[in-house]
């Protein structure tokens, strides 16, 4: 039977989406409250910053995959305009729904998806732009799910993938403390579930590193492949080209 990780604990391949999605219904309601106090707002300014790079002109067809709560989705939505076509998508049905209540909220009805991005449900060449935020390590194949990103990719369009990464060696210690002391704790506190945070910073580490990921994107056939490095790499933003 192929095993894979769960943060530090090695699983069947087959439980690992029934474990990831037990996290996120456990922290699909203080999700967005979570975010603020975890990254004291600085997610924010990664996701700006994503959008920024993102260079969406209107009439763009774009899909958020892992999207969530829906903070991407919406600056997509405001860049594409009303002649573009924006999908709202995520594996998680809580997150989903939490996502999509909020962004109605906000006056924007959307396509709203349940999706696997191992396996997009579609056609070739069709979007162009395709960006997935803190939701590629999670899955259980990336290259897979990366493959997939760049097929329904138009020629000429762009892939995003903002997700932590590795910090630099000075706040190596700090972060460490922060993310198996703090984090857990204020899991508990406000969310209830100390053990859905713990699994974040275990997941954190278990993720590919920068240069790992940019091969990466590079071996599913991605090109003029970058990264950025955002607050001493806690985050980094890959982006790359399909020509």
């Amino acid at each position: 039977m192929t095993q894979t990780h769960f943060g530090y604990e090695q699983v069947p391949e087959h439980e690992k989406v029934h474990k990831v999605a037990g996290v996120f219904h456990s922290v699909a309601a203080k999700y967005d409250v979570m975010n603020d106090l975890m990254s004291a707002g600085m997610h924010r300014l990664w996701k700006a910053f994503t959008v920024a790079q993102a260079g969406i002109r209107p009439g763009f067809r774009v899909l958020d995959i892992a999207a969530g709560t829906g903070d991407l989705t919406k600056a997509f939505a405001k860049k594409a305009g009303p002649t573009g076509e924006v999908w709202h998508t995520d594996i998680n049905e809580s997150m989903l729904r939490a996502g999509r209540d909020r962004l109605i909220n906000d006056g924007l009805v959307l396509p709203t998806l349940i999706c696997d991005a191992e396996r997009l449900p579609f056609p070739n060449n069709y979007f162009d732009r395709v960006s997935v935020a803190f939701g590629l390590r999670n899955m259980t194949h990336k290259d897979a799910a990366l493959a997939e990103m760049r097929r329904v990719l138009k020629p000429g369009g762009k892939l995003l993938v903002l997700e932590f990464s590795k910090v630099t060696p000075l706040l190596q210690k700090p972060y460490d403390i922060y993310s198996f002391k703090v984090l857990p704790w204020l899991g508990d506190k406000i969310a209830n579930d100390a053990d859905s945070y713990r699994y974040l910073a275990e997941s954190i580490r278990m993720h590919p590193d920068q240069e790992t990921l940019k091969a990466m994107m590079q071996d599913a056939g991605l090109e003029r492949v970058e990264y950025f490095n955002l607050t001493g790499g806690i985050t980094a933003l890959h982006v790359g080209v399909k020509l």
